[in-house]
This record gives structure tokens, C-alpha cells and sequence, in this order.
């Protein structure tokens, strides 16, 4: 084999090699898939619960949701759990009633792979 055709050879592994890495760091997360209510969105009824689905099923005694005003006061919520036909799935009692406003869901969870992840998105409540 030629010096050139083994370094074409070594190169095209080497970029397989991080191709393939890339791609397995990136999907060993639990990300935000969707959420209730939706990112960004305004209700029109103050949500009872938030509801979030992620990319990878997480292990509940290591994952949380809080809830904030926009001036940065936390909302009481009820515990978080997963749902049982769905462990992808992490949702939390609103424990009190919600006036008007903008309002931010922080979330920090721990996937079955071990990987923490966290994030936060806002909506807004408009009767």
C-alpha cells in the first residue's frame, strides 16, 4: 500500500472515529423533547401542572421542576414523579393558584445513563 493511500486510509478512520463519538456524547442526554404548557407559549387558564418529556427516560430521586415568577419568587409545587407508562416523562403539581403574569419552569434531571442535564423556558399566563 502506498503512503498515500495509508494516510487516506488513517484519515478516513480518524473522521469516522469522531463522527461516531460526536454522535454518542450527543445523544447520551436527557433534553427537553416538549413540555405543558409549551415553551414560550400563553395560556389562557393557569396550568394545574407542568408536564415535561424528554429524549431519554430519567431517574426520578435525581430530577426536579421549580417553577418561578418573573421577578424571580419560586412557586410552590407538589413533588415531581414519572409516568408510569412513560418514564420519559416528568411532571409536577402547581400547589397554589397562578396570577397573571410571565412565569419560568426550571428543570434539572438525571438520565438513566447518568448524565445531568438542565434547563428552564418561559411561558406567560393571560386570562
Amino acid at each position: 500500500m502506498s503512503k498515500s493511500m495509508t494516510l487516506r486510509v488513517i484519515s478516513q478512520a480518524i473522521a469516522i472515529a469522531i463522527l461516531f463519538g460526536s454522535h454518542t456524547s450527543a445523544v447520551a442526554h436527557a433534553f427537553l423533547d416538549n413540555a405543558t404548557p409549551k415553551v414560550g407559549s400563553v395560556v389562557t387558564a393557569p396550568p394545574k401542572t407542568i408536564r415535561i418529556q424528554f429524549t431519554q427516560r430519567v431517574e426520578m430521586a435525581f430530577s426536579h421542576i421549580h417553577l418561578f415568577t418573573a421577578g424571580g419568587q419560586e412557586i410552590a409545587m407538589g413533588p415531581a414523579a414519572a409516568d408510569p407508562s412513560d418514564q420519559t416523562v416528568l411532571s409536577a403539581p402547581v400547589a397554589g393558584a397562578l396570577a397573571p403574569g410571565q412565569y419560568e419552569v426550571r428543570w434539572d434531571v438525571l438520565s438513566v445513563d447518568t448524565h445531568r442535564t438542565n434547563g428552564h423556558f418561559p411561558f406567560s399566563y393571560q386570562p
